[in-house]
């Protein structure tokens, strides 16, 4: 929509301002002076601009929503690079039957993205820890372990076997684990969140916790 309108206007421009017959030169530069325009537009949130200006802009706007939108410490060498999901989050949902919809590639400015990446992990450090903890205590539960057993070839009865051998947590420890879940904030939540904000649907709610 926003390069539709953006197009109608350096069409409206160009019909405006560019003559029959006008020399190349003179063309050239009403041609200019209407990109320049438009890059001023963009600039100043007039025109929406690509894909990466709109979702740039409602990155930044959903980091100073939460109040992210700080310089953040960086984290432990080879914290950000570890692989798999973060602790406390469900593994990914598939594309189309019931989970996710749509794909979206953007690209940040290189600051930007890294606010991004610092902001989730340093938000998420202390319930991450404290998940860690709580496992450490009563175990992740017979689903976890064996799609562990999976991941690592190990057999299921030998995981499930293990998973056994470990107490159950009660009602309360279990409802510690999903407070402590709802803490936890991924990159992909924070894009998520910007998407809902640059594409006009409801704003998210914030956790007053973070």
């Amino acid at each position: 929509a926003e390069r539709d309108r953006e197009d109608a206007w350096i069409a409206e421009r160009r019909q405006e301002r560019l003559e029959p017959g006008m020399p190349r030169r003179a063309a050239a530069a009403v041609r200019s002076e209407i990109r320049a325009e438009t890059a001023r537009k963009r600039r100043s949130g007039e025109f929406g601009g690509t894909r990466d200006d709109i979702m740039t802009r409602a990155v930044r706007e959903e980091l100073q929503a939460r109040g992210h939108d700080r310089e953040w410490p960086k984290p432990p060498e080879g914290e950000l690079e570890a692989p798999g999901r973060r602790w406390g989050t469900p593994p990914s949902q598939p594309m189309g039957g019931g989970g996710y919809t749509h794909r979206l590639s953007v690209n940040l400015p290189h600051t930007l993205g890294e606010t991004v990446r610092r902001a989730a992990y340093w938000t998420s450090k202390d319930a991450v820890e404290a998940l860690q903890d709580w496992a450490d205590r009563w175990g992740d539960g017979t689903d976890v372990a064996l799609r562990e057993a999976e991941r690592h070839d190990i057999p299921a009865e030998l995981a499930l076997l293990a998973a056994a051998g470990r107490p159950s947590a009660p009602k309360s420890a279990l409802e510690i684990r999903d407070r402590l879940r709802q803490q936890i904030l991924t990159t992909g939540d924070l894009i998520r969140a910007a998407v809902d904000r640059a594409s006009g649907e409801e704003e998210p709610t914030i956790p007053s916790d973070l």
